[in-house]
């Protein structure tokens, strides 16, 4: 549940990808706790003031009141996917939110994140997730709109880029986030183990 002193965001889920270490099924449409990945992500959103879905696949239609977009070309890569998002939305609000729809648990990250934007100082780019070991998890933040933007642009063809090189110059306050928070889909095993272990918190 979102916080009623969350900062005011828009929110771009990530629903591209080739998946090719799954033999290129969709992993946004497997199941976690009785729910799709994507669907899980859409709820993470629900505080949102717009929420953009972008490369969702073909036959599947995004849920009412979601916009839906394509990244230019398809399959361009979770930068390009991002650029896509951020264009769908003509007057953003002050903060961004950015996930990616193959994460298993993330409503209570989510809410984490916008608890830490909420008290981030006015100098913070944006708040992102790290793991346990210490990685930022870049597709799992909260940025500030017009410093995203920004950095789009500056960035120039977003096409196959990394989301480190988006995200370099932008300052950026960790949030520590337990494993279960953090777990994405990857292998066809990943959805069930870390379905299981995001119960271990409730």
């Amino acid at each position: 549940m979102t916080s009623p002193t969350a900062p005011h965001h828009d929110a771009v889920l990530l629903a591209g990808g080739r998946a090719t270490r799954m033999c290129g099924i969709d992993k946004t449409a497997l199941v976690a706790d009785g729910v799709a990945l994507s669907d899980h992500a859409v709820a993470a959103a629900a505080g949102a003031r717009r929420t953009v879905l972008v490369g969702l696949r073909a036959g599947r239609g995004a849920p009412a009141g979601v916009v839906h977009t394509r990244e230019d070309p398809p399959l361009g890569g979770p930068v390009a996917a991002i650029a896509a998002g951020l264009a769908a939305v003509a007057d953003p609000a002050p903060w961004t939110l950015v996930l990616a729809c193959d994460l298993v648990r993330p409503e209570p990250a989510a809410a984490l994140l916008l608890d830490a934007a909420g008290a981030a100082p006015d100098d913070a780019d944006g708040v992102v997730a790290v793991d346990e070991d210490g990685r930022r998890q870049h597709l799992l933040a909260l940025y500030r709109s017009d410093a995203l933007r920004a950095a789009v642009r500056a960035l120039g063809d977003p096409t196959g880029a990394a989301v480190r090189r988006l995200t370099d110059g932008l300052r950026l306050v960790e949030v520590r986030l337990p494993a279960a928070l953090c777990a994405d889909v990857d292998e066809p095993e990943d959805a069930t183990r870390a379905t299981a272990d995001a119960r271990l918190l409730d």
